[in-house]
């Protein structure tokens, strides 16, 4: 993309900021093996993303929307609101009383997303993590403070933007979600990038890159490249919780959002 010679200087974050409080924990290895959403816990185990099974059955949007018909009426009223607004505040409503898999059950809270809802940038995580779950709102742990960061780097808050996670409820003890857990939750990841019609989406880790651009692909391999479908602009990057624990990643991310920036100019232009 062509570039419009505006130069950023901001850093990700301040030096000794970050990595040297988790000096102690295990180094990511920088391929497939990643903490679910923002808990810096320690390093999940076992495989990022198994297969997904074919015989896995995934219920259609409108299976999901007939909640939405319960509680449209809460919302259809609202001054001040606009249709997108409305039609996610349904959505969340119904996704608050889901059961299509058993992580509701062990969570705190459901952590839908949150921001901008005619936003042109959106970011998709992981899953919640452990301040994800006692808040019930997307990153604002630790790697959600260092991604607030990331934003105002490339000139962006949280109130221009929109940002949620494949999974909406933090799996117990922070492991990774399970593939049946993950088809199940992505009808309402769908439907929020339906309703909010981004130009661009921001894949952050490998969960989040396999489920919305190949789910054969390796973070490593592919960061960086944008890929379009379906007329929206892709681009995976590392999860912020890896730039935590692998300083080395802060340049690559650094990089991947001033490509992010240009394009989201390029578009208002």
């Amino acid at each position: 993309m062509p570039s419009n010679g505006r130069q950023l200087t901001l850093p990700i974050w301040n030096e000794g900021e970050g990595p040297a409080a988790d000096s102690g924990n295990p180094s990511h290895n920088g391929d497939d093996s990643a903490e679910c959403g923002n808990d810096e816990s320690g390093l999940i185990q076992g495989v990022l993303w198994p297969e997904l099974a074919e015989n896995v059955v995934v219920r259609e949007e409108e299976q999901i929307m007939e909640h939405r018909l319960e509680t449209e009426t809460e919302t259809e009223g609202r001054a001040g609101e606009s249709g997108n607004e409305q039609d996610l505040e349904a959505l969340k409503a119904a996704c608050h009383v889901c059961d299509r898999c058993v992580l509701q059950a062990t969570c705190t809270h459901v952590v839908f997303g949150e921001g901008n809802p005619e936003a042109k940038i959106m970011f998709v995580g992981e899953g919640p993590g452990r301040e994800e779950d006692k808040q019930g709102r997307p990153f604002v742990g630790a790697a959600g403070q260092l991604l607030d960061k990331i934003l105002a780097s490339v000139g962006l808050t949280r109130d221009e933007v929109y940002i949620t996670n494949v999974v909406k409820c933090r799996p117990p003890k922070n492991r990774m979600p399970n593939p049946d857990e993950i088809a199940a939750c992505s009808p309402y990841l769908d439907a929020q990038i339906k309703r909010i019609d981004p130009s661009i989406i921001v894949c952050l880790g490998a969960l989040a890159t396999r489920t919305l651009i190949d789910k054969n692909a390796k973070i490593t391999r592919i960061r960086g490249e944008w890929h379009e479908k379906d007329g929206i602009l892709y681009m995976p990057t590392f999860h912020p919780a890896a730039l935590l624990r692998d300083p080395s990643k802060k340049r690559p991310v650094w990089e991947d959002m001033k490509k992010v920036k240009e394009a989201f100019q390029n578009l208002q232009a």
